[in-house]
Parts: C-alpha cells; structure tokens; sequence
C-alpha cells in the first residue's frame, strides 16, 4: 500500500502560508534579514551555503602522510573522497565490496563550517521553550545514555545529492555544491529516542515545532549572520521516529558526523539531521529559520511563485559502484553492482541498461527491502561491440513510483531524481 504522505504536505504548506503572512516567528534572525534573503533566493536562488565549485583539492596532515581538507578532522584520501570545499563526497566506486553499511571512513561529510572537536564529558543538551509545560531541562552525556536505546540503520542524504546531474545531463545550471551521487551513506545509529527527551522535558499538547540547534560555528552570508545551523520538525514528526544518535556503526559518534551527539532524522532530507545538537527549542508557534525559508525549499518556473513548501522527505535513486568513464573489455564478463534507495517507501526492484537505455534487465537484490535504507544489487554483463556507451539503472519503491527520465529541474539543484546515465567504454 503507498504511503500517506498528505500529513506532512499539509504542515509544510500551513507553514509556508503562516511564514509569507507574518505568523510564523523567526528564531535568531532579524525577520527583515530574513525577508531580504528570501526575496534574494525567490528571485535568483538560494543563499548557497557552503557550496563549491570545481573540486578542491587536500592538503597532506603533517607527520602522517594522510590527506586531509580544511574544517575536516579525519583523512579524506581521493581515492575515497572527492572534495568540495567544507565538504567531501564519496566515490561511489570505493563502496564495492563493503557490505550494507558506509565505514566511517567513506562516510561523506557535509558542513557548513567547520568540524567543532566537542568533549563528551562537557557536553550539555538544553531543552527548552514555551511548548513545554515544566521548565528547561539539562540532559549530559551520561544522562542521555542512561536513557532506553534504541538501533537502526538509516541513511543520512544531502537534498542536493547527484545535483550536478541537473547541469550534465538536463543542460540546467543550478546554484550549490555539485554533488553526484556520493552525498549519501548508511549507517547503524544507536541512541535515545527523542521522544523520551521531550517527554522527560514535559512537552505540552500545544507543541507545534521542535528546533534542533548546533553547535558548530555561526554561518554568516551576504553579510547577515544567520546563526547556529537549524531547521524545525513538526512535533509529530519528532516525536515519532527522531533519535538523538551517539554512536554510528559500533562505535561513538565521529566528530566529522555529529559527535558527541546528533539528530538523525529517517527518510528526510540530510539538514534535518543537525550535528552536534546543543539545544532544543519546543515551540507552541510555527518556527522559521533560514534553513527553510531561503534554503531547502523549490524555486523556479516549475514551482510555485515564491518558492514551494519547505523540503522533508529524500526521494528515489540509483548509483553504479563504478568509476564514471570506467573501461570494460569486450567479450569478458563482469558483475556490475549498485545501490538503490528512496525516502518515501522500501525499493522493491531495479532494473539495468547497458546498451543506453533501450533494453532493461532486472537486477538481483541482495538486501531485504526496508524503509530508510538501500538495497545494494547486482547484474553480470557481456559487452559484445567496441565504442562508447551508457550504463542506467533504476529503482522503483513501495509506492509504485520508478524514477523518471528527466527530474523535474529547480534553481537550486534539490531532490534530482532522474536515472543517471553512467558513461563507460568498450576496448
């Protein structure tokens, strides 16, 4: 059966209609800033945090030979990594053979500043605001952990994963870090519930809005300083299926992913998933912040003037685990293998093209099907004839949705969907 998806859509459109009214209050941003910026995105595009142009390059760390990018704490080599700025993308070719889960060390790394080092033992969560019914409350570290814990694997995906598509394959130039299809890993999160935090913190029954904040470093664009990185959930939403993660595939949270403690938010976009969360503000009013006025929101002819409703859910997708432009010698069989996921339900097919798109196969899948992760899958091909061509494959999920030939294209580059067209040769 399709998922209902109509409770979301309508609290991102109750939203968007409370902002663009007045009736929704900014936290930590002077309002006619924010309405200045949102002006500017509506008209030309978002703020563009963080994003990059051509690839950067890494500097080597002294004394230990590894490579390193400016504001990442581990080694980003490139024959894993590809750098973006702030930020490092995986090279989907260096996932071949590593099983369901992203070894930290492949997993991609997405900041709008720079990776803070934060002490567990000094770590504090304060949860706050005028949706509770009993006043703030402090958690620690320890405290947190004392909590019942909760294990799942989920991905975590940028809204601009394979964004760069829109550019090489649809001929639409977009604003934003340009992203193929390495912006995403899948992890094995364990902590507390956020549920079992608000509930301890007395959220009241007139909650509407729970605000995550980092504590990485204040973003500053276009002259305004928009604060510490964070985005609202709507209180269900939090108090469905959020957890407050301090480990990640075994072992304590990364600093590069979030450490001491994050937000992991399934299915939704990857900036619901703040790092390094510090505080939480629960809101008896509709809360708006930069990250979903200006940012993470559709703009362009395509979409409703003014810009769409603010983005939630991550949506379908397809990746080789193959270098683009990758050799192939005619008549010799290989095993081609890939990943496919979607935010809105379990991926329960895919099928493969090796001629550019005219003939398709089904692939074998090798995971179970479950919401909020991929499934990783497989097809041996025979190439027959020399010369160039494309390889495609595509995914369809639990709603009956396939992806589509062409994704429906926006200023900035969010949700692309369309297969990708994967260029090999044949020698």
């Amino acid at each position: 059966m399709p998922f209902d998806l109509s409770g979301e859509s309508r609290y991102d459109r109750a939203r968007l209609r409370q902002w663009a009214r007045g009736r929704a209050r900014t936290a930590g941003v002077d309002r006619r800033d924010l309405l200045k910026l949102f002006a500017a995105g509506a008209a030309a595009g978002p703020l563009g945090l963080a994003a990059a142009g051509p690839a950067a390059a890494g500097t080597t760390a002294a004394g230990t030979g590894a490579v390193a990018a400016p504001g990442i704490v581990k080694p980003v080599p490139p024959e894993l990594f590809t750098l973006r700025g702030t930020n490092a993308e995986t090279n989907f070719a260096a996932l071949r053979g590593t099983g369901h889960l992203t070894p930290v060390d492949r997993f991609f790394v997405r900041n709008h500043t720079s990776t803070p080092r934060i002490d567990a033992r000094e770590w504090r969560l304060r949860v706050w605001g005028d949706g509770l019914s009993d006043g703030p409350v402090e958690f620690s570290y320890d405290r947190l952990r004392a909590l019942p814990a909760v294990e799942r694997t989920l991905f975590i995906e940028c809204a601009g994963n394979a964004r760069n598509f829109y550019t090489t394959q649809q001929g639409q130039p977009v604003a934003g870090t340009p992203w193929t299809l390495g912006a995403i890993g899948v992890a094995r999160w364990r902590g507390a519930r956020l549920s079992d935090v608000l509930r301890r913190a007395g959220v009241a029954r007139t909650a509407v809005d729970v605000l995550p904040r980092g504590l990485d470093e204040e973003v500053v664009a276009s002259g305004v300083n928009l604060g510490r990185v964070r985005r609202p959930l709507p209180v269900a939403k939090a108090l469905d299926d959020v957890i407050l993660a301090y480990e990640m595939n075994g072992e304590p949270l990364p600093p590069d992913h979030g450490g001491p403690v994050r937000m992991v938010v399934p299915d939704w976009i990857g900036i619901s998933s703040i790092k390094w969360v510090g505080d939480i503000e629960v809101s008896g009013q509709p809360l708006y912040t930069p990250w979903n006025t200006d940012l993470y929101r559709m703009f362009g002819p395509d979409h409703p003037a003014g810009g769409g409703a603010p983005l939630t859910r991550q949506t379908l997708k397809s990746a080789f685990e193959l270098e683009l432009g990758a050799t192939f010698v005619a008549h010799r069989t290989r095993l081609l293998t890939g990943r496919s996921w979607s935010g809105a339900a379990p991926v329960l097919g895919v099928e493969v093209s090796t001629d550019g798109g005219l003939r398709w196969q089904p692939a074998r899948l090798h995971d179970t099907p479950r919401r909020g992760s991929w499934v990783r899958w497989s097809l041996p091909w025979t190439p027959r004839a020399a010369g160039p061509t494309a390889l495609l494959a595509r995914a369809t999920d639990a709603t009956g949705r396939t992806q589509p030939t062409t994704a429906v294209p926006n200023t900035e580059g969010y949700l692309f969907d369309a297969v990708v067209r994967h260029p090999v040769t044949v020698v």
